[in-house]
């Protein structure tokens, strides 16, 4: 078959779409928590330590504004995108190459 990794990409993101509108009907009021504040939350309930009282092992910088924060976010989304690019470039110039 000549499309079948695009055919398995569109079935599995098909799938996680259909979860995901199942999940969101069956529980409409739930929220997305992200992953770091219920990492923290269970790390502290194992260990007994609360949040608070730990301190990081190399010292965490604050973006002075959430505009500083965005603008940074945005940079990585854009900087990650520019390299998925040019791979994704790169691998289909190898197999245009390879064809002929």
């Amino acid at each position: 078959m000549k499309y079948q990794f695009e055919i398995i990409v569109g079935i599995i993101v098909v799938l996680f779409i259909g979860v995901f509108l199942y999940s969101a009907s069956v529980n409409p009021d739930a929220e997305f928590g992200g992953s770091d504040g219920v990492g923290s939350a269970i790390v502290s309930e194992l260990t007994g330590v609360a949040e608070d009282d730990v301190t990081p092992l190399i010292p965490q910088w604050a973006p002075p504004s959430g505009e500083v924060e965005s603008g940074i976010f945005a940079l990585q989304a854009a900087f990650g995108g520019i390299i998925l690019g040019l791979s994704f470039g790169y691998l289909l110039g190898q197999r245009k190459t390879n064809q002929n």
